[in-house]
């Protein structure tokens, strides 16, 4: 059994890699992945920035552009793990909103000067691996885990916009509107039927999201 689990994660964590590895591809022949929706940063006007200023704006994009990485992974696991229609519909809904955040993000951290994070193939990996897990616990289960991380990535997202220099208005509608989805996401979770995770599970994931978050912000 402890073979079979090992096995399997192993190949999750593998077709990961290929995913992220073919997205890669993809957009190098076809230009940056593109949103349904426009930025929201259209709405905003470039302030003048200290270069510090900059520079930990275009950390902080880079970090939320990782996370978006880890929720496309995500999502793909629980839907290859579900045979839930309406469970497949919130989370294929889900995702195209999460893709346009990927692009959001993405064209934010270039205005900025900055890079995507070097972790993103390695935390699609570990996402994708993550998301069938949560899947095959049953479909209260993911939805539940759905649910928590939208919550958590909420939060994340509050501190994100406290720590922005001021004038950055252009990051903050793109940061404020990504937190709008979040939370659209999580009460449709809700309303599909969630059950609330173990408290050692929320901690869990808030351990693992700070690891992540602290390294992204660096490379």
């Amino acid at each position: 059994m402890v073979h079979f689990m090992l096995t399997r994660g192993a190949a999750f964590v593998d077709q990961g890699e290929q995913r992220y590895e073919e997205q890669h591809r993809q957009r190098s022949v076809a230009g940056p992945v593109r949103a349904t929706r426009p930025t929201p940063a259209e709405s905003a006007a470039e302030a003048p920035l200290e270069d510090t200023d900059r520079a930990h704006a275009a950390a902080l994009m880079r970090v939320n552009h990782c996370g978006e990485v880890c929720a496309q992974a995500l999502y793909q696991g629980q839907a290859l793990a579900s045979d839930n229609a309406a469970l497949k519909r919130a989370l294929e809904q889900a995702a195209r909103e999460e893709e346009d955040h990927l692009a959001w993000t993405e064209a934010r951290i270039a205005e900025l000067g900055g890079r995507t994070s070097l972790l993103n193939p390695l935390c699609c990996a570990g996402s994708l691996a993550i998301g069938f897990a949560a899947g095959k616990a049953g479909d209260a289960w993911s939805l539940g885990f759905l649910k928590e991380t939208e919550r958590q990535v909420e939060a994340h997202l509050q501190g994100h916009l406290d720590r922005l220099a001021a004038q950055d208005a252009r990051t903050r509608v793109v940061i404020e509107a990504m937190q709008r989805d979040e939370i659209g996401h999580a009460r449709t979770a809700e309303a599909l039927g969630a059950r609330e995770l173990p408290w050692f599970v929320k901690s869990a994931m808030r351990a693992a999201a700070k690891v992540m978050t602290t390294i992204s912000y660096r490379i």
